[in-house]
């Protein structure tokens, strides 16, 4: 200080001006009072120009999803900034890490047991270049979202078991075949039904429905597998009636018809002939074609006797196949009205066949039912509802509703491709389904595999399979 004085008063002097003790005590306070406020003010507008930079600095980071992996590279170097750190990250299982001169990444998945989502505010702590030391770091409020996931959302409400036509909100069948007496192993039947995620969300019951029966006297398998329109409430009611009917019908139709397996064989050995192929084709019409018609007869029946209903209030769809080993292959015949996927795959020889198609109403999205009387009326697109067809062998029989066939194959055409049905035996088998003889637990394994998640695809589904 003394120095500071000698050398304000040599200035004075140099500049030959006279002053008393008071006027020098008093020119020596402006002028230091007047040096702090300048230095006061430089800084702060440092610091403001810094803050405004950081403030006005593009910090874009996407939202996370709850139980998804995350990770996003923010973009952030601002002149001025010696250091910052990011707060408030904790609760949403994130963690960050800075890349020098770059930025920060934010990386990590936060887990559904200790976060259900929402809106986080975080903090970016700064310190500029100029910050003294005791002096608080600079802050920027950010906010980053986590979104919950989406099966969290959805509620599971049992259905009322005192309404009409109560149906357990899931059902699973395994049917074991035995070897044959020789010791030849046969094919077993595994089917699951899963009610779907937007009828339990509200309570309501499961529309689809299915039927599995082997005959060890004839040993024909009779599969039927029905998706009742969610829009018909008693819709229920009608796949369960299709099903059981179509099944009990072909089971006695095959066991009191010895001639049918007569007619496959003269047609196996005589493919040529117009009449074996004829009597085959009668035979197929009395026993599946009977079966589609008795289904349809006895969903009539029903909505006569219940007071108030209507044939369209039990509106249902219907996949029904029988399947019986020959010695010279597989015969299988099937009739098919409505949505879904019916299909015979081979891995080994990479193919599927379809048997039949999805078929649309009058306009698209729309489908056809089982319970419309003008499905039995045209009697030449009745008939092409039928298929007949022998296989030297094959993998499994597949027989589906739209709840499993629209996720996994998007669109009809997408049911030609073997590759999309290469893809569905490998999710099953990834999935837990062990589809191997004599595994009583795949029923089990099937059911829970239907509880895929697929975002926007959470109909009732349905999954029936002969391997």
């Amino acid at each position: 200080m003394k120095q500071l004085e000698e050398a304000l008063r040599n200035w004075l002097a140099q500049a030959g001006i006279e002053y008393s003790d008071a006027e020098f005590s008093d020119f020596k306070k402006r002028m230091i009072r007047n040096a702090w406020g300048k230095i006061v003010k430089e800084r702060m507008d440092e610091r403001i120009i810094i803050k405004n930079a950081v403030d006005t600095a593009t910090i874009v980071m996407p939202n996370a999803r709850v139980g998804e992996a995350y990770r996003t590279d923010v973009p952030f170097c601002v002149e001025g900034v010696e250091d910052y750190v990011i707060e408030g990250l904790e609760p949403t299982g994130l963690n960050y890490y800075k890349t020098e001169g770059q930025g920060f990444t934010i990386q990590g998945t936060p887990q559904p047991e200790d976060i259900k989502g929402g809106d986080f505010p975080l903090v970016l702590r700064y310190r500029p270049y100029n910050l003294l030391e005791g002096e608080p770091w600079l802050e920027r409020k950010l906010n980053f979202i986590v979104n919950p996931d989406p099966r969290s959302l959805w509620q599971n409400i049992p259905t009322p078991e005192d309404i009409e036509y109560y149906k357990p909100d899931s059902d699973m069948e395994y049917v074991k075949v035995e070897a044959t007496p020789e010791g030849l192993p046969r094919k077993d039947i595994v089917a699951a039904s899963q009610r779907g995620r937007s009828h339990a969300h509200e309570g309501k019951p499961r529309d689809d429905h299915f039927k599995l029966h082997f005959c060890e006297q004839t040993e024909w398998y009779i599969m039927a597998v029905a998706d009742g329109a969610g829009s018909a409430r008693y819709s229920r009611e009608g796949s369960r009636i299709a099903c059981e009917t179509a099944v009990e019908h072909c089971t006695a139709a095959l066991a009191s018809n010895n001639d049918f397996g007569k007619a496959i064989y003269n047609y196996h050995f005589d493919k040529d002939s117009a009449e074996a192929r004829k009597a085959v084709g009668n035979m197929i019409y009395s026993i599946v074609g009977n079966a589609a018609l008795k289904a349809h007869n006895a969903i009539k029946q029903e909505a006569e006797r219940k007071e108030g209903a209507r044939l369209k209030d039990y509106a249902t769809t219907l996949l029904l196949a029988i399947c019986r080993r020959f010695d010279f292959g597989w015969v299988i015949a099937s009739f098919w009205v409505g949505d879904g996927a019916m299909c015979v795959y081979n891995a080994e020889e990479h193919t599927a066949d379809m048997l039949g198609m999805p078929d649309e109403g009058e306009y698209a999205g729309q489908t056809r039912f089982l319970t419309m009387p003008e499905i039995f009326t045209d009697q030449q697109a009745f008939v092409k509802r039928l298929r007949f067809k022998v296989y030297q062998d094959f993998t499994a029989l597949l027989m589906m509703t739209d709840g499993v066939s629209d996720p996994k194959f998007e669109t009809d055409a997408n049911l030609q491709n073997i590759d999309k049905w290469d893809t569905l035996w490998q999710d099953l088998k990834d999935g837990g389904v062990e589809l191997t003889d004599d595994n009583e637990q795949s029923q089990q394994q099937l059911l829970a595999w239907l509880d895929f998640w697929d975002r926007g695809n959470h109909d009732d589904r349905t999954l029936a399979i002969l391997y």
